[in-house]
């Protein structure tokens, strides 16, 4: 490949990038475009007027593929820079800030008052090159300069309210490791992050062979939990296959809040607890509290809770209830098979078990009517104009498993498909070969849209 031909591609590179974010100055007009529409019609239906725009985020979040509270922010994004930086959109327009930066401004200058938003995006001026080449760092400490010289004291107070959004939160790793984030006040934080290293460095200097981060890692552990191993009797939900827990197969299990982890792993942990059963039905996923402990101590036990699912499908065997709300059985029936909120996109962690069909309108309290979601995607869903009913059957997308069809107030819809449980097995040969001829019939039209503009140029 010659020099002209590398030149050429970081050519389309950067000009690919400029549309990127010309695009997400389109989606930002067309986002508030269509929230004001949205208004409108809730007004127009007799919405009270402090519920004006409720859903308006989870809709732009389904269009987006995106979570619905990332939808929110979004939608929150779109509003600040349409009618209150006009600077930073038209520098995101022509390219000269992408999404991510445009974002970062907007975040710096949220507590300020429109007027005041609108005297520090003229004076950034963004779009007359005057962040060409900032790095992120510096584009924010820009931004904060600014937005203090005009307001100090609404800076000063967005500091003093922060400590009210701290919190903890857990995500996934790989090779079975988690992520375990707080957000503290800078004090908290400093004095927690100096106890553990100054333990470290005492362990350390009296021959611990541990390293500093994993001393405080385990210390962290512990201080929380009160225990060196640090999970005795907690419960933790594991689910897997009988084949799994008894055979040594090799199908992973899943971990509920966190995700698939190896089955072998799975194993271990139980081991750890003391004796498992030794029987189990077939086509059985496993879910067990195991409380932790020392290797061979006596005094922990392990519990197995059997959840059984119908052979290769993987659904869970119904169980029913005539009460409005969710006994606690039928709850851990539901979280266990759901996983984390049905809304697509959504990962948040299952708040509220909702009726597909309302319990109001004779929807049952059943698992196939029910469905775990998070309280904010519960809310979303009671608004006018949106619907859900269960979609199910072999031709549904994942088979037999339960599925919901979700509409929104526009008649657009989305299908949520709960996640398969351990043992489940892929889908018929006629449905796959169907996929894959689905897939080829897009990549095919993809390839020849791909050669017809490569092509223009040299029509005569």
């Amino acid at each position: 490949m010659s020099e002209q031909d590398g030149a050429r591609l970081i050519d389309e590179i950067r000009t690919l990038e400029d549309k990127k974010s010309a695009l997400a100055a389109r989606q930002a007009r067309l986002s508030v475009a269509f929230d004001q529409l949205q208004r409108r019609q809730q007004s127009d239906a007799g919405i009270p007027t402090d519920q004006l725009g409720v859903g308006v985020g989870a809709q732009i979040a389904l269009a987006r593929r995106e979570s619905p509270a990332k939808g929110s922010r979004l939608l929150g994004l779109a509003k600040a820079l349409v009618t209150e930086m006009p600077h930073t959109l038209a520098a995101l327009e022509t390219g000269q800030l992408n999404e991510w930066r445009a974002t970062l401004l907007v975040r710096e200058t949220a507590c300020l008052s429109a007027a005041d938003r609108c005297g520090v995006d003229e004076e950034l001026a963004p779009d007359a090159g005057t962040l060409a080449g900032v790095g992120d760092r510096a584009l924010v400490a820009a931004a904060r300069t600014a937005a203090y010289s005009r307001d100090p004291r609404s800076v000063t107070q967005r500091a003093a309210q922060a400590a009210t959004a701290r919190h903890v939160s857990l995500r996934p790793a790989p090779d079975t490791m988690c992520y375990l984030t707080a957000l503290l006040p800078v004090s908290a934080g400093v004095a927690v992050q100096a106890a553990l290293v100054r333990n470290a460095d005492s362990l350390r200097a009296g021959g611990d062979p541990r390293s500093r981060g994993q001393i405080m890692a385990d210390d962290l552990v512990e201080r929380v939990t009160g225990t060196p191993g640090g999970i005795a009797g907690i419960e933790i939900q594991l689910v897997m296959t009988d084949r799994t827990l008894f055979q040594g197969d090799g199908e992973p299990a899943r971990l509920p809040g966190y995700g698939v982890i190896p089955g072998g792993w799975a194993r271990e942990i139980i081991g750890r607890g003391g004796s498992v059963p030794s029987t189990s039905g077939p086509g059985a996923s496993v879910a067990g509290a195991f409380p932790s402990g020392p290797a061979g101590d006596k005094a922990f036990k392990t519990w197995i809770r059997r959840l059984y699912t119908a052979p290769a499908t993987g659904e869970l065997v119904a169980m029913d209830s005539r009460a409005r709300h969710f006994p606690a059985g039928l709850r851990r029936f539901i979280e266990a098979r759901d996983n984390t909120c049905r809304t697509p996109y959504c990962d948040a962690p299952i708040r509220h078990l909702d009726h597909i069909v309302p319990w109001h309108v004779g929807g049952a309290t059943t698992q196939a009517n029910g469905a775990g979601l998070c309280e904010a995607c519960n809310h979303t869903k009671e608004t006018p104009g949106w619907k859900a009913h269960r979609s199910t059957g072999p031709n549904a997308p994942g088979g037999t498993r339960h599925a919901i069809r979700l509409t929104t107030p526009t008649g657009h819809s989305y299908q949520s498909t709960a996640p398969p449980l351990p043992g489940t097995q892929r889908g018929s040969p006629a449905t796959e070969s169907g996929h894959r001829k689905e897939i080829r019939h897009h990549a095919k039209i993809h390839r020849r849209a791909l050669r017809s503009r490569r092509d223009a140029p040299f029509a005569a």
